[in-house]
């Protein structure tokens, strides 16, 4: 599956610019000096809020962390007031965009269309999708395996592709796990990742795709999970640079146990 594991991070909308900005350069700071990050063993990237992109793609240069958004319209351009276009994330310097999060969804009303449409513009403007997908309610591995699939269909078939996927990096979340004090365990996480990244991988154009896990993880989460977890997608947990210096070393160290692959 290829030696690099993948480590993201949401700033969502907890930090004001002057502590984004600090964040970001202590993540650096953490990064430059972190041989896995350096070598890229470990993909990194951190995505905060929108004004704060282009000065985060300046300190992040040279460093071996990407950065990106948090969201973004589905419209290269045009009378959308408010919204910010793939187009422009990209012309700023964003390599990645989060698209589908449950809060998106919950709050916002996101469907199915809307982020097949998200999904599309960061593929048209060359940006990577983080795709969030995650059952509503904790139930069997056979539910939620089928009701991701259900998403990630959606979401893929409404992009419509034509050939212009590189990847898809996909963060299984499951809803009922966001925010909770507790990640679900992790033979369930490893369970639900494992159909999830058997499915994403067999569609066109995915075959480089990687599915993460999200919702309340944390350190000590990474070293319980089995390899078709390619990784975390961060929140909370992550905001304090030394939890996320711990989850480096452990996602280092997990590398290394399993020689080549994860």
């Amino acid at each position: 599956m290829g030696r690099t594991a993948i480590i993201g991070v949401s700033l969502k909308m907890y930090f004001s610019y002057q502590r984004s900005i600090e964040y970001c350069r202590e993540v650096a700071d953490l990064a430059s000096a972190h041989p896995a990050v350096r070598s890229g063993a470990i993909e990194l990237f951190i995505l905060p809020s929108l004004p704060v992109l282009p000065e985060a793609v300046r300190i992040f240069s040279g460093t071996g962390v990407d950065t990106g958004a948090q969201d973004a319209f589905w419209e290269d351009e045009g009378a959308f007031t408010g919204e910010v276009s793939a187009t422009m994330v990209a012309e700023l310097g964003g390599r990645f965009v989060e698209v589908g999060h449950a809060e998106r969804r919950r709050i916002f009303h996101e469907d199915d269309t809307v982020i097949g449409l998200k999904t599309a513009a960061a593929y048209r403007n060359r940006i990577t999708p983080v795709l969030c997908v995650g059952e509503p309610d904790q139930g069997s591995v056979d539910d939620a395996v089928k009701h991701c699939s259900k998403e990630i269909d959606a979401a893929l078939g409404a992009a419509d592709l034509l050939g212009s996927v590189d990847r898809t990096i996909l963060a299984y979340e499951p809803q009922w796990a966001i925010g909770a004090a507790e990640p679900a365990t992790p033979a369930y996480i490893s369970a639900v990742i494992a159909g999830l990244d058997a499915h994403l991988r067999s569609l066109p154009g995915q075959a480089e795709s990687r599915v993460i896990y999200g919702g309340s993880a944390g350190p000590g989460l990474i070293t319980q999970l089995d390899s078709a977890v390619a990784g975390l997608f961060l929140g909370r947990f992550a905001h304090d640079v030394g939890a996320l210096e711990t989850i480096l070393d452990e996602t280092a160290a997990r590398i290394a146990a399993a020689g080549s692959s994860l």
